[in-house]
């Protein structure tokens, strides 16, 4: 089925790890007026759903996290989808150490990959949103009217990913060390994700953060 332009504007952001695209995704939101939409946040959520129930994350199975599940919900905020669990806000808990440690391991359910879509599915048809994840722009979203897909080289986003962290520039050691870890990711989420057919590509190795966000939000109010 094509795209239904009087459907509320779908904008997807899809790359690879550490490429920006929550941060630019929520900047483009503000721009356009729309909501920002973080699917690795529910993710996170339902990791946290999961580990309240209890016992180890090496017993857990897909029904066991789906079991779960029902108790996250996303309440639309001013400019973004703001988690609930149990209906009380869990920002702090998804950000911890053991949501961390372990969301890895629910993200690669099929079965919770699906209902997660479903949910990001759900809220985008009463909402125009702007959403970053894996595979927004292919599975979840095939017929959004703009995909993009952000781009950097390694040492770039390495460079971004420590000074971010840390908030001082990288030593050489460190910077080949990330550079390193984010290609071994990119080796591995190149088997489970590929960018849009007809995704914009966007470089952002050599240009702000400010300029990316421009060509996006250019394109996206180009649509409307």
């Amino acid at each position: 089925m094509s795209a239904d332009k009087r459907a509320p504007l779908v904008v997807t952001i899809d790359g690879p790890a550490a490429s920006g695209k929550s941060s630019t995704a929520q900047m483009v939101a503000a721009r356009l007026q729309m909501r920002h939409l973080d699917s690795g946040m529910i993710y996170r959520c339902v990791t946290a759903a999961r580990l309240r129930a209890g016992d180890s994350p090496e017993h857990w199975t897909e029904q066991s996290v789906l079991d779960e599940a029902g108790r996250v919900s996303l309440v639309p905020g001013a400019t973004s989808f703001l988690p609930r669990l149990d209906g009380e806000d869990c920002e702090a808990e998804i950000r911890g150490e053991a949501v961390t440690g372990t969301v890895s391991l629910v993200a690669k359910m099929p079965r919770v990959r699906a209902w997660v879509n479903a949910l990001v599915r759900a809220t985008a048809a009463a909402h125009e949103i702007v959403v970053d994840g894996r595979d927004m722009g292919t599975a979840v979203f095939p017929d959004a009217r703009l995909k993009v897909w952000l781009v950097a080289m390694a040492a770039e986003r390495a460079r971004r990913r420590i000074l971010q962290r840390t908030g001082q520039a990288p030593t050489s050691e460190a910077l080949a060390t990330e550079a390193a870890e984010l290609e071994a990711r990119d080796r591995k989420d190149r088997e489970q994700t590929q960018p849009a057919a007809d995704a914009i590509w966007i470089d952002t190795t050599g240009i702000t953060q400010v300029e990316q966000v421009e060509r996006i939000v250019a394109m996206a109010e180009g649509l409307r």
